[in-house]
Parts: structure tokens; C-alpha cells; sequence
């Protein structure tokens, strides 16, 4: 084979992504957090952009309604869009970023009307509210708590030495993970030496921290209770395994006691912590902050974005026009500079007004096609795939992930993710089709009228599925079980 250099012209189409395009995309699939501080930035970096402030907003609204009945007497019925098809893009349109601030003077008598007269009752009735800054309250670490206790204890510095050692080397959940032999050789003192400290440690707070396993970790807290000789101790002590398995037949043998008296003592262990070392390291709660919200009105389904804390965008004509006249007689690098940034203003504020309804499009279309959803509740959802939605809203599937990634809804039946809508299939007997997500909940509620003395196997859940005419397999519904995270049916027995 002769390999030699050469020059070819060769014809191909190829899609190219410009970074407007890649920027675009990843707008779109930003949630609403993640937004608001990129526009923030953007605001920072471009001196052509300017947010909107809400007061002025407030003006706009209400000089385009003054302005509207001044234009004549034309019925309020042709200027009210119908409620099925225009209230969902009506807060978009009431948001648009394009906007610019007008010149023209507020009346401010006809803004406030009548609430700021002397002895009105619009004062009386007025809704003051106060906003308080959230301050952060300063927090311990899980090491630095331990370490107090230590120093409480203790004073020798050898002690403090080895325990500092111990108390670095537990996890978050509270367990050692080091070896004691490595760390008495680390430090040249016996293994005893080593092992009194962490029996030192074993008996601060929280009851159980310090153990090595969790066997360990559970007759710690048994100790703490004052019950290392009861009968739940013996249980974690000599029959570990059974307890794992809940094999209480073969532990009520062995320690010659009644089957009930065995799940009792199981009953007990199970109010102990398994992670003790949590209680202590857990962060605060992270609130999910809806993106979009589904609200009823008169009877319909509205659509609307949750974009109040999101900058509002226009591009500021004033800076605009202050910059031209300075560049206008300079270089010609100061006039590029600017012309580039405007036209990434203007860019921008497009993107985020086609990402806003794009959004609200495709939540319109899910709450069309999960109808029976949003009216009856989970049982009735739909199977439902990203392709059929992207066909219905003639867009791409990949369009259509980017705007159900990482992003929520708040509906009259909670907060869900917008995949929650989107699963598999299964057959029915007439022929039709189910969603697995309506499976899974139809396994819970037969889970849950279940008798603890005669629970349900697998097998016979399935069957009672079929009888409702839904097709399953019994390894369908164990996997279904799993990952409702319940127990097989040995576990859930109660004597």
C-alpha cells in the first residue's frame, strides 16, 4: 500500500454548533436558580443590558390599561382572550423582556385611586407585610463537637492527641475507619492505649458514634439506654444474622422465648439510629423552587412560568445612545465593541422570551395529554414518551428533554419533576395500555391493604393484576416492589 501526501476536495454537510446555538441550548435547559444568577452575571459583564425594576413594570401595566380605555368603547368581550386556549401564554406576553422604559409622566391619583384618603377604608383594609432577612445561624462541626467533649474529659495531651487522630478519622455517618494497630504504631503506644480512647469517645454524643460496624454501633446505643443485658442486646450480640434476615422463628428457638417476644425486641432495635454521625452532620433542607405552575381556573388547566425572582431584560437605549455619541467621531474598535454588544443584548433577550414559551408549550401539551392525572390523581397517568410530545409541539426530542431536565412543576396534586410524566408501558388485557408509574401505585395500595400476619407474594400480586385485566410478570411486579423500597413478602410478616 503506497502512503503518500495529498490534497482531496471532498463535499459534506455538517452541523456546526456556534456558540449562540450552544449558549441557546443551555439556557433552555437551566432551572430557574441557575438562570437567575447567569442573567445577574450577564447584567454585570454587558453595560448594555439593564433590568427592569418592578415599580416600572407596575407603571407600564398600568399606562397601557389607561391607554386602552381611552381608545374607545369597544366591548371588554373581544379584548378577553378565551380562557381555553390564550390564558396559558397570557402571563408570557405580561412578562415580555423586550420591552423599553418610557419617557411619559405616572398619575399617580389613578394608580393608588382612592386607599390613601384621610378616613377611607382603603387604609383600614391595606395588607402591610414585613420581609425579614434570613441570617444564617453558625453551626459546630461534627469534629468540633467531639473534640469539646474530649477536652471535657480529658486533659492528658497524649489522650487528646490520639482521640484527635480517632475523631478525624470517623465518617459521616459516625463509623472509625481506621485500624487501631495502625494508629497505635503511628503514634508508638500499645494498642490498649489506643482502644481506652476510643472507649472514651464511644461514650460521648451522639449514643453510638465511634463504633466500627454497626453491630457495634447498635449495642452502643443499647448501653447508653442502660439495656446491655436485655434481650434485644443478646439478639444484636449472638444473633446478628437472623435479625438481618428477620428470621424470628429460628431466634425465638434459640433463645427459648415466644416469636412475638422476639419481634417486640426487633421493634425496640428499630427505634436505634444506624447513623448516628448524621444527626449531627445533616445539612439544611434544600427547598426545590418550582419552575413552572399548573393552577385550576374555572375548571381549566392554566400554564404559567414561576419566573417572578428572574431578571426582567431590556436593552438601556439611554447608555446605548450616550456610548454612540461618544464613539461616534473615535475609533472604529470602540463602535465594534458596542455594536457587539448589542447585538448580544438583543440576542439574549430573545432566547430568554423563546425559552419561556417553550417551556410552557411543552408543560401545555403533558397537561393535555396526563388529563386523567391531573383529575383523578396518580393512578391514571399515562404512558407518555418524549417523542409523542415532541411531535404534538412540532419540536425536536432533544428540545423536548432539555426542557424536562432538572426542572419542576407545581400542580393542585403537588410538586413533581417533569420526567415524572414520562414512563414505560404495559399491557392490558383489552388491549390498551397503562403507564408503570400507575402499576408501581396500584402495588402499593395492594401492599398496603395487605394483613401483616398473611402478606402478599409476589406471585399473588400479580395475579390480582391480572384479575384487573393489567398483564405483568411476577419478576415485573418483585422489581416494582424494590424499587417502592419494600420488603418481599418473608420480611413484611408480623407474628
Amino acid at each position: 500500500m503506497d502512503m503518500k501526501i495529498g490534497l482531496h476536495l471532498r463535499q459534506k454537510q455538517q452541523l456546526v454548533m456556534t456558540p449562540k446555538l450552544q449558549q441557546a441550548l443551555k439556557l433552555l435547559q437551566m432551572p430557574a436558580i441557575e438562570l437567575q444568577q447567569m442573567l445577574k452575571q450577564e447584567i454585570m459583564e454587558n453595560p448594555l443590558l439593564e433590568e427592569v425594576e418592578e415599580y416600572e413594570e407596575i407603571v407600564e401595566e398600568s399606562e397601557e390599561q389607561a391607554d386602552a380605555s381611552a381608545d374607545g368603547d369597544a366591548p371588554a368581550a373581544q379584548e378577553t382572550p378565551a380562557a381555553g386556549e390564550e390564558s396559558a401564554e397570557e402571563p408570557v406576553q405580561a412578562t415580555s423582556e423586550g420591552g423599553e422604559a418610557g419617557d411619559e409622566r405616572v398619575d399617580w391619583d389613578e394608580y393608588f385611586n382612592d386607599g390613601f384618603d384621610i378616613g377611607s377604608s382603603g387604609a383600614e383594609e391595606e395588607h402591610k407585610e414585613e420581609f425579614f432577612e434570613k441570617v444564617p445561624v453558625a453551626k459546630r462541626s461534627f469534629t468540633d463537637q467531639l473534640m469539646g467533649q474530649l477536652r471535657i474529659a480529658t486533659d492528658d495531651p497524649k489522650m487528646l492527641t490520639i482521640g484527635d487522630y480517632l475523631i478525624g478519622s470517623l465518617d459521616e455517618s459516625g463509623y472509625l475507619t481506621c485500624d487501631l494497630e495502625e494508629v497505635a504504631n503511628t503514634f508508638g503506644v500499645s494498642v490498649e492505649d489506643v482502644d481506652h480512647v476510643l472507649e472514651l469517645i464511644q461514650g460521648f454524643d451522639p449514643p453510638g458514634v465511634g463504633a466500627r460496624n454497626l453491630q457495634e454501633c447498635l449495642l452502643l446505643q443499647l448501653k447508653y439506654r442502660g439495656q446491655d443485658d436485655s434481650i434485644a442486646a443478646a439478639i444484636i450480640r449472638d444473633h446478628f444474622d437472623e435479625f438481618k434476615q428477620k428470621k424470628y422463628v429460628d431466634i425465638a428457638r434459640k433463645l427459648r422465648i415466644s416469636t412475638q417476644d422476639v419481634q417486640d425486641q426487633c421493634k425496640l432495635i428499630s427505634t436505634l439510629d444506624p447513623k448516628p454521625g448524621l444527626e449531627v452532620v445533616a445539612e439544611d433542607p434544600k427547598y426545590v423552587i418550582p419552575d413552572l405552575i399548573v393552577e385550576t381556573v374555572d375548571g381549566k388547566y392554566v400554564v404559567y412560568l414561576n419566573d417572578r425572582n428572574i431578571p426582567r431584560l431590556r436593552v438601556s437605549q439611554h447608555y446605548h445612545d450616550e456610548l454612540m455619541r461618544e464613539v461616534r467621531d473615535g475609533d472604529s474598535e470602540a463602535r465594534e465593541f458596542i455594536n457587539a454588544r448589542l447585538k448580544s443584548a438583543k440576542w439574549l433577550i430573545q432566547t430568554i422570551e423563546q425559552r419561556r414559551r417553550t417551556m410552557v408549550k411543552v408543560m401545555e401539551c403533558i397537561v393535555r395529554m396526563q388529563r386523567d392525572f391531573f383529575d383523578k390523581g396518580t393512578a391514571f397517568l399515562k404512558p407518555l414518551t418524549l417523542q409523542q410530545v415532541a411531535s404534538e409541539i412540532n419540536m425536536h426530542e432533544s428540545t423536548v428533554s432539555r426542557v424536562t431536565t432538572n426542572k419542576y412543576v407545581q400542580t393542585p396534586r403537588g410538586v413533581f419533576e417533569l420526567k415524572f410524566f414520562f414512563s414505560s408501558s404495559l399491557g392490558t388485557q383489552d388491549g390498551g395500555e397503562v403507564s408503570a408509574k400507575s402499576a408501581k401505585d396500584k402495588i402499593r395500595r395492594i401492599i398496603e391493604a395487605e394483613t401483616d400476619r398473611t402478606p402478599l407474594s409476589d406471585q399473588k400480586i400479580a395475579d390480582m393484576l391480572k384479575k384487573d385485566g393489567l398483564n405483568i410478570a411476577r419478576r415485573t411486579v418483585a422489581k416494582y416492589r424494590e424499587q417502592l423500597n419494600i420488603l418481599p413478602a418473608r420480611m413484611r410478616k408480623q407474628y
